[in-house]
């Protein structure tokens, strides 16, 4: 009897422990979760933020001074609009690119070039 209920409690904890470990992975999955204001905390935990596409690896996120002057330019360009990431751009439309959110919801690109003037808006992430 004692066997029993060693293997009942057993399978119970296993099935608790599968649950929980299978709600974290839809939770990750579904980008549930903050994010800062560039994105790269989530680009760090190996997800973008909400509806993004994934950071290339031809791409690197900006830092310091570029960041700064990037993200200027695109707040200056998209009024009321929300920077998702910012990084190089590795297609060749301009020397970066800021990911964000307007004001409404809809996902655009900004490209900015070395002079940090934008040059262009792209609908889409």
């Amino acid at each position: 009897m004692t066997n029993r209920i060693k293997n009942i409690a057993l399978i119970g904890a296993s099935m608790a422990a599968l649950a929980l470990g299978g709600s974290a992975i839809a939770g990750a999955a579904s980008g549930s979760g903050s994010s800062s204001s560039n994105g790269s905390a989530a680009i760090a935990l190996g997800r973008a933020p909400g509806g993004l596409p994934p950071q290339r690896a031809d791409e690197t996120l900006l830092t310091g001074n570029a960041l700064a002057q990037v993200r200027a330019a695109a707040l200056a360009k998209v009024s009321g609009g929300t920077i998702e990431r910012v990084e190089t751009d590795a297609d060749g439309n301009a020397a970066y690119e800021a990911h964000m959110t307007r004001s409404d919801g809809s996902r655009v690109t900004v490209y900015v070039n070395k002079s940090f003037e934008v040059v262009s808006v792209k609908a889409g992430p």
